[in-house]
């Protein structure tokens, strides 16, 4: 996926959260070995980390099916580098899927846990 692509459905996931009255903390935040699409404070303040996927197709499984061990540990040394530097409580990893052509937003939250790998 381009970046611009990329870029643009990470907006929509923002838009979709930011309607059920979530607000925006960070967008790609990044550090060696791993980058987080979007982190954000739900309505009851718990701290979400958000990958967003996209696929037009479901070849080789849909957008939240593409989210391997191996992406999973870099999304959490990321969250772990994030809150390092600023502890937050409560935080959880959900994940925004796009899939088909026109795509349809699929929100899967508590999609995977730290100790889930």
């Amino acid at each position: 996926m381009s970046n611009q692509l990329g870029e643009s459905f990470e907006g929509r996931a923002q838009t979709l959260l930011e309607r059920r009255g979530w607000r925006l903390v960070a967008r790609n935040y990044r550090c060696r070995g791993g980058e987080i699409d979007l982190i954000m404070r739900d309505r009851a303040g718990v701290l979400v980390f958000v990958e967003v996927r996209a696929r037009s197709r479901s070849d080789f499984g849909g957008a939240a099916e593409s989210i391997t061990r191996t992406k999973r540990r870099r999304l959490a040394l990321a969250a772990r580098h994030y809150l390092l530097r600023r502890p937050a409580g409560r935080c959880r990893f959900d994940v925004v899927a796009f899939d088909g052509h026109p795509p349809v937003a699929r929100w899967l939250p508590d999609a995977f846990r730290t100790d889930d790998f």
